[in-house]
């Protein structure tokens, strides 16, 4: 019977997002807003086929692990290190600031003080799945306003800790399981012991399943170590998704990166799905439905509170002022993580039942109404103040069909681009920056606004009938997921890809990419011609020998590229290159000596005297 229901279960949340999500695509929606109505279709006050939504929720809440694990992987130890200033600081700059302006108008309207600072803390929280799930729709992360959202919701993760530890301090009995110095000790110790195994043992344990050469079993490897590093974080009473986090930063630089990506991705996605769901079938509408003038006012006052404080913190930041509203809305909602700070409340007798549905019931509303409230200013808001004021340019909608489509307009691509204008060539131009798309369009360059790295994105901007795919993208990484997309989906497309050092230049030449150039070798032969000529060598001299120097770089980086994995091979390479060089400048010099007769000092010789 046991086993039935499970299946029954199953069968149900499978039906229920298979028609909801694709309606709610349809009209527009998103994927979030598909799943919630899910959940509440199938929930206790819907349809009422799942009746235990609190046990779906803990199991649906992995996907939030596993989502903070592929983010993790994206960033390096040094990125991470370099971003503590705005994780730390606008992260803590959030949470006081939400939680003073929340907590402050609880004591005002009389609620007593240990509910007000539990209320304004819970509050203050946002939702990491909601938003990073919306920021990776909109592929908002690489921009300032997603690394400032992302910032702030990874502070959040991490102040989850004190939060639980401060409740049972302000509760009715408020006897801890232990001091706070022991719990802050035993945190620490266990952060300190996932980095350090971490950085001795997970890649030699990832190479040695390597070595079975069984995919089931990498992927079972993948999960394993997602799964033990949060169970270890919650035996430590921590939190599971930072826990997923570190897991992910420290095999950020591995060989492995892509494979685990590959692997975790759709568990990250049908789980979150389910958090979705969950959240839905918890809504209590008998409680909202008693109490919805009371619902509606706690709604709108936390959610504009919320939205005063952090519109004053992203303008001080310096998130650009297209970004704003969308970042200002995804972190004002309320999150998960308020769920558990509530539940604990009533525990420890803050709150009582009805409070805490009343606070509960608000949260997952808040969740509900942030997607709609998007979708309003996509709809409305943005074709009535235009481009310039609204935020995020309008997406590529239409199909195009140029022989050519140049992948990001930067510097880079931006001379591509004007080359083949002043050529006749009209080709197809994407960019995911709205501030430099609003620059371009002020000179008169007709951009397109989105991610080149989506394939929905590419068949819409003709990849199926292109010639040449021009890959311009500053970001290494996104850069490389383009090729890879685009040779796995439009094998007849040439790609003409930008390299941004040597060692983009080796990942692209693994992927089969071969018209690759750097970006800056020629502007600095141009400028070592510059250099030469100011020390005496004639102008034609300079160009021949910044020539030879261009082709033997080139052909030095073929040779490199079969063996750039082995550093050793790649030294002994890189010093006969450099000999190499050398013998054949000093063979040239002697041969343009003696064919034009010229004085020693009249070639820039440097041992002229």
């Amino acid at each position: 019977m046991e086993q039935s229901h499970w299946l029954n279960a199953t069968l149900v949340y499978l039906c229920a997002a298979i028609i909801a999500v694709p309606l709610a695509k349809k009209f527009g929606l998103g994927s979030i807003i598909g799943y919630l109505a899910a959940g509440i279709a199938i929930g206790p006050f819907g349809l009422g086929l799942v009746k235990d939504a609190a046990s779906i929720l803990h199991i649906a809440e992995f996907g939030v692990v596993l989502m903070l694990f592929l983010i993790g992987l994206e960033l390096e130890p040094a990125r991470l290190w370099a971003m503590r200033r705005p994780i730390f600081g606008w992260g803590s700059a959030q949470l006081a600031g939400c939680a003073c302006a929340l907590g402050g108008l609880a004591l005002a309207l009389g609620v007593p003080t240990s509910m007000a600072v539990v209320g304004g803390l819970g509050l203050a929280l946002s939702s990491t799945a909601v938003a990073l799930q919306v920021m990776h729709e909109r592929h908002m992360l690489p921009t300032a306003g997603g690394q400032a959202g992302f910032a702030i919701l990874l502070f959040q993760d991490v102040a989850a800790i004190p939060i639980l530890a401060l409740i049972p301090l302000l509760g009715v009995h408020a006897q801890a399981t232990g001091s706070p110095w022991h719990e802050a000790l035993k945190a620490v110790a266990v952060i300190a012991g996932i980095v350090i195994v971490g950085r001795l043992a997970l890649r030699h344990a990832l190479r040695w399943v390597a070595k079975s050469r069984s995919t089931e079993i990498f992927t079972a490897a993948s999960l394993a170590l997602v799964v033990g590093i949060a169970s270890l974080m919650q035996a430590a009473g921590l939190s599971m998704a930072l826990g997923a986090f570190l897991a992910g930063v420290l095999l950020a630089q591995s060989e492995y990166k892509r494979e685990l990506e590959t692997d975790i991705e759709p568990f990250k996605g049908l789980l979150l799905g389910l958090f979705f769901m969950a959240v839905g079938m918890s809504m209590d509408f008998q409680v909202l439905l008693a109490h919805w003038p009371t619902v509606l006012g706690l709604l709108a006052s936390f959610l504009l509170l919320k939205a005063l404080v952090l519109s004053l913190l992203v303008r001080a930041v310096g998130v650009p002022a297209a970004e704003r509203p969308v970042v200002v809305l995804l972190l004002a909602q309320g999150g998960e993580f308020a769920f558990v700070v509530f539940q604990q409340a009533q525990a420890v007798r803050i709150m009582s039942a009805d409070q805490t549905s009343l606070l509960v019931g608000t949260v997952a509303l808040s969740m509900l109404v942030t997607p709609l409230l998007l979708v309003a200013i996509d709809r409305w808001l943005r074709p009535r103040a235009g481009d310039a004021a609204s935020g995020t340019p309008p997406a590529l909608s239409e199909p195009q069909h140029a022989p050519v489509i140049i992948a990001g307009f930067g510097r880079y691509g931006q001379a591509i681009g004007r080359l083949l204008y002043a050529s006749g060539v009209l080709p197809t131009v994407l960019e995911h920056d709205a501030e430099q798309i609003e620059l371009l369009r002020k000179f008169g360059f007709r951009v397109h606004y989105g991610d080149a790295t989506r394939l929905d994105l590419l068949r819409l901007a003709g990849a199926e009938s292109a010639r040449v795919l021009v890959v311009a993208i500053d970001d290494v990484d996104q850069s490389l997921k383009l090729v890879d997309v685009a040779r796995a989906h439009f094998p007849g497309v040439t790609i003409v890809a930008r390299a941004r050092n040597v060692r983009h230049y080796y990942a692209l030449r693994d992927r089969g990419v071969t018209l690759i150039e750097r970006e800056t070798l020629d502007s600095a032969l141009m400028s070592g011609r510059s250099v030469l000529e100011l020390m005496g060598w004639r102008p034609h001299h300079a160009r021949t020998l910044a020539a030879r120097f261009r082709l033997h770089s080139i052909r030095q980086l073929e040779h490199a590229w079969p063996h750039h994995k082995d550093e050793k091979v790649l030294v002994s390479i890189a010093k006969q290159g450099r000999q190499q060089l050398e013998e054949l400048f000093a063979q040239e010099r002697e041969e343009v000596k003696r064919r034009t007769g010229a004085e020693r000092g009249k070639w820039g010789d440097p041992d002229a005297g």
